[in-house]
């Protein structure tokens, strides 16, 4: 009897969990027996390591093959088993030094050829291997996806021959360099494009510069998708820490390409018929959704109150935490969601409520029913609420260049440099994070500031959460103008944004 273990890792959330291959070679009956919470995708492997094998001319052994997936009541899933699963064959059959396999940890898919294909979650399995002090074994394309965050070795073999041949000596696999992180991205839109619409323009930038939610309103061609996608070019690029973190989720998705981190601020603009579970994650594998893969970025959801209710009121505790929790009868699953939230609407549904000799006959009653599918909760968690009315024709014709995205973009800099400054490299990224002691001790307010937030919060009936919210724009407003102390004229700009959409 021979028993083989190899180490390979199982995903809950961006967490690596350790798993151990066992395979145990005993007497009796031939047969490939593969037990501990396997589903159907880690079953099968057993026909995909068969067929690599044979592909090599090697056969199993014509005795039990015992395949133990420990712990044994952790859920395993996906395809990235094959690979531990074929070398703990291979070492209890002698074919690799069983010494040679502890210093490593593997994943990846095997296909019938015995060439090994990308998988997902590369990048979380390196960080975790290198914690326990033990290299990766991952596919050639994935090499330096792994090369990221591994201290030990790397080995990237494009198939299995060429991993047993470097194991044995006769063959060196070289080990992957991570790719430069110097790539600039493609340009985007630029807001000089944009003609007329100054206070939208204005909201765009207090919301890149603090990172609060903004929530756009207006007839259909007024501007409000065209001004969602200039707000990218105006984020500021993610700290090492920020780019690590995202691209970990990525790496679970399936979705890091060429094995580079991502280092700018994501935008996802998922489609309105998105469900729930494409938005905050789920489904049968526990994925992370929309908001997750916006993690340090913008989700910008257009038609808002098209999406589903179900799935609209899904994203109310994950914009207060920052995380999205996924609950299932076997696990919890937690992926990270500290997202921007950008949203635009009509004002009704046929979007021209408002506009003299176009509106419907239901009006106004159309304009109250069609915000009703947002709840009070929700549109109370949008820091800047702005109304886009539709540029004249003959401003458009006339209208010159708006300022650039550039310019725009080195103001939103320097107030986030205030922010890191304030807040330090532990604390909240920005403003809109901001929370507890850290809001408290660094949102100096002005005395006639505080009395007019104050008496405003009063009239208005802003809730707690509305009233924070609206400290935390004032504060963003001020560090925009380099000014230290949240004035009285910061407060007043502040609460032209806090309003609920208009309900005419």
């Amino acid at each position: 009897m021979s028993l083989a273990r190899v180490t390979t890792f199982a995903f809950q959330g961006i967490e690596a969990v350790p798993v151990e291959v066992q395979v145990q070679l005993t007497s009796g009956l031939p047969a490939f027996i593969l037990v501990g919470m396997a589903d159907k995708a880690v079953g099968e492997s057993r026909e995909r390591v068969r067929g690599a094998l044979a592909s090599m001319g090697l056969a199993l052994p014509a005795k039990r093959v015992l395949v133990n997936l420990a712990p044994a009541d952790l859920a395993k899933e996906g395809s990235h088993y094959d690979l531990p699963i074929a070398l703990a064959l291979l070492t209890a059959m002698e074919v690799i030094p069983a010494e040679e396999m502890a210093q490593f940890a593997a994943l990846g898919e095997l296909s019938l050829d015995a060439v090994l294909h990308p998988v997902a979650g590369v990048l979380p399995a390196a960080l975790a291997a290198a914690e326990r002090g033990l290299g990766l074994v991952c596919p050639e394309a994935q090499g330096a996806e792994a090369a990221w965050a591994a201290r030990g070795r790397v080995l990237a073999p494009a198939d299995l021959p060429a991993l047993l041949n470097h194991l044995k000596g006769t063959q060196i696999l070289g080990e992957p360099a991570p790719p430069s992180l110097a790539t600039a991205p493609p340009p985007g839109p630029d807001l000089a494009e944009v003609k007329g619409q100054e206070s939208a323009k204005r909201a765009l930038e207090i919301a890149a510069a603090g990172g609060h939610n903004l929530l756009l309103v207006g007839p259909p061609g007024a501007g409000k998708s065209m001004l969602a996608a200039r707000l990218p070019g105006l984020l500021p690029e993610l700290s090492a820490r920020e780019a690590l973190e995202l691209s970990m989720v990525h790496s679970v998705a399936g979705l890091l390409r060429d094995g580079r981190l991502l280092t700018c601020p994501p935008f996802r603009d998922p489609h309105h018929s998105a469900s729930q579970a494409a938005l905050v994650g789920g489904g049968a594998k526990g994925r992370p959704g929309e908001i997750s893969l916006a993690h340090h970025g913008v989700l910008f959801m257009d038609e808002w109150p098209e999406f589903p209710r179900p799935a609209l009121e899904a994203l109310r505790q994950p914009l207060e935490s920052g995380r999205a929790v996924i609950a299932r009868v076997q696990a919890h699953v937690t992926f990270p969601a500290r997202f921007q939230l950008v949203a635009a609407m009509n004002p009704c549904r046929c979007g021209q409520l408002g506009t003299p000799g176009r509106e419907c006959a239901r009006a106004p009653r159309c304009g109250e029913d069609y915000l009703d599918k947002i709840s009070g909760p929700l549109l109370d968690r949008m820091d800047l609420v702005v109304e886009v009315q539709p540029v004249p024709p003959a401003e458009l014709a006339r209208a010159p260049r708006g300022e650039a995205s550039a310019a725009v973009a080195a103001r939103v800099r320097a107030a986030r440099g205030r922010q890191r400054a304030r807040y330090g490299e532990a604390g909240p990224r920005h403003n809109a994070a901001a929370e507890g002691e850290a809001l408290d001790s660094t949102l100096a307010m002005q005395g006639d500031a505080l009395a007019l937030l104050e008496q405003a919060a009063e009239r208005l009936g802003l809730s707690a959460r509305g009233f924070t919210r609206t400290r935390r724009v004032a504060r963003t407003i001020a560090d925009l103008a380099g000014s230290a102390a949240v004035t009285r004229a910061h407060v007043a700009e502040a609460l032209s944004y806090r309003r609920r959409a208009r309900r005419a």
